[in-house]
Formats: C-alpha cells, sequence, structure tokens
C-alpha cells in the first residue's frame, strides 16, 4: 500500500514551482523612459535608464513576504504525515494563499502600467501549476484519509 508519497512529492512540486515564482522574473513593464522588471521583491529597472533619470527600485516587501509563506507552509505541509487532519486543513491553506500570491502578483503588474507595456514571462504560470498540484496532493490525502477509516473500522 502506498501511502503519503504522492501528495509529498505534489507538495514539494508545488513549492519548488512557488519559489521559482518567488525568485525569478515575472514580468516587464516597458515605457518610453524606463523599462522594469517585476519581481516578487519588488520593481527593479532594467539596463541603463534612457534620458539620464535615478534607476528606479520599488520594494513589494508584502509581496515577497506572502510568496515566502507560501513556500514555507508548502515544505511544511510534508511532514505533517503523522496528522492527517491538520495536513489536509494546511493544504487548503496553502492553496488560499497561492491563490491570493497569484492575484497580488497579477495586479501589481497591471496597476502599475501608467502609459507602457506589460510583458508577462512563462513565471506568471507557476502559480497555476502550484495550485493544481496542491489540488491533486489534496485528493489524495483524502483518499488516504478515507482508506485508513475503512481499516479502522474492519479493527
Amino acid at each position: 500500500m502506498v501511502i503519503q508519497r504522492w501528495q509529498s512529492f505534489l507538495l514539494f512540486i508545488a513549492a519548488a514551482v512557488m519559489a521559482c515564482f518567488t525568485f525569478f522574473p515575472i514580468g516587464q513593464i516597458t515605457t518610453t523612459d524606463y523599462t522594469l522588471n517585476l519581481k516578487a521583491l519588488g520593481f527593479f529597472q532594467a539596463g541603463d535608464p534612457t534620458n539620464g533619470m535615478e534607476p528606479i527600485v520599488i520594494h513589494t516587501w508584502y509581496f515577497f513576504m506572502l510568496s515566502i509563506t507560501t513556500i514555507v507552509l508548502l515544505l511544511l505541509d510534508i511532514f505533517l504525515y503523522s496528522n492527517l487532519r491538520l495536513q489536509m486543513r494546511v493544504c487548503m491553506v496553502c492553496l488560499l494563499f497561492i491563490v491570493a500570491d497569484a492575484c497580488v502578483g497579477g495586479l501589481l503588474g497591471f496597476c502599475r502600467i501608467e502609459d507602457g507595456q506589460i510583458w508577462w514571462n512563462t513565471t506568471i504560470l507557476c502559480p497555476f501549476i502550484a495550485i493544481f498540484t496542491t489540488i491533486f496532493a489534496y485528493n489524495r490525502m483524502k483518499a488516504d484519509y478515507t482508506l485508513l477509516k475503512s481499516a479502522d473500522r474492519l479493527r
């Protein structure tokens, strides 16, 4: 009987994908004066300013902390296998954090556009992959929970 292996693997993949979302550029905003790279840590100017202005750096610590919290919760959820009900609850909280992380990233990208264009990197797909794998991990936990409950009834 294989128990707890698949959800651990799926939760690890979700954590790795969210780490990519946190530490790699999510998008790039291009205007006539500058180009900004959007990361979870903030907006950073790409290259040298074209008109001699100071480099632009806008920190988004709340977005970074939300992303790091999501990764830590996903990794912590892997090791909660001894209490399956708690693991399922933490998995649902992780799912909410991933959705919030994706929404904040999207809003930051769209709210910063003044007169320019935004180009999304493929990194923007990472939260959707993490949602997919987290839902599958939750389904595996639920299946293990029903399997354990049916085995307890037999005794």
